[in-house]
């Protein structure tokens, strides 16, 4: 029996995540993946069912560690956080820029997720990962109420909008493929625009 030939699988993953970039996955072409893979047709179809299998293995790594990534952030449960440390989940500076330079590992399979998923499993991407954050935040939000830290009136409606706009503001600029240094002078701006402080009721200076 032959041994499959498993040196050509890097080749047609990263031929087909440069013709996703450029293209998007609607308008990709498997032709040319193969082409520029140096493979044939049918030795893609022995390895994926299609386009959309090959995609979503393209942006497995990075789906897979960002969700880690958010299980990591989000592992302590708000009910076991003193008071300054539940006020302080909120503080935007290092935190944000670690998410930053987290996503910036996975650029690629990121700007994939968020610019070039229509027609896959991933197409509602940028909702459905601003609504589980929504989620996971709003309790942390509750847990602060329930102290008398904020008297803040939110929804988990409206966590959802916020939430919403503030990932946008994450996505966009891989969206426009700025660099880490971009991205950094970008985050020092998003912390000034999006002060979680004043927006839930915190006095800052806890």
């Amino acid at each position: 029996m032959a041994t499959p030939d498993h040196t050509i699988d890097p080749r047609i993953l990263d031929s087909a995540k440069k013709e996703f970039l450029a293209h998007g996955f609607e308008k990709a072409s498997l032709k040319v993946i193969c082409e520029d893979a140096g493979v044939t047709t049918g030795a893609l179809y022995k390895r994926y069912k299609g386009k959309e299998d090959l995609f979503c293995a393209v942006v497995g790594d990075a789906v897979e560690a960002l969700y880690d990534f958010v299980e990591l952030r989000s592992s302590v449960p708000a009910s076991t956080l003193s008071d300054d440390a539940l006020i302080k989940a909120w503080e935007m500076g290092e935190s944000m820029m670690e998410w930053f330079h987290f996503l910036y590992q996975y650029h690629d399979g990121f700007t994939l997720l968020v610019s070039c998923a229509a027609g896959t499993r991933y197409a509602n991407f940028q909702h459905n990962f601003a609504e589980e954050m929504a989620v996971k935040t709003y309790e942390y939000f509750l847990e602060a109420k329930n102290r008398g830290l904020t008297e803040a009136d939110i929804s988990i409606e409206e966590m959802h909008i916020l939430l919403s706009a503030f990932w946008t503001t994450v996505y966009e600029p891989f969206i426009h493929n700025y660099t880490l240094q971009q991205i950094e002078a970008h985050s020092e701006l998003m912390c000034r625009l999006f002060n979680w402080y004043s927006v839930l009721g915190f006095d800052s200076a806890k």
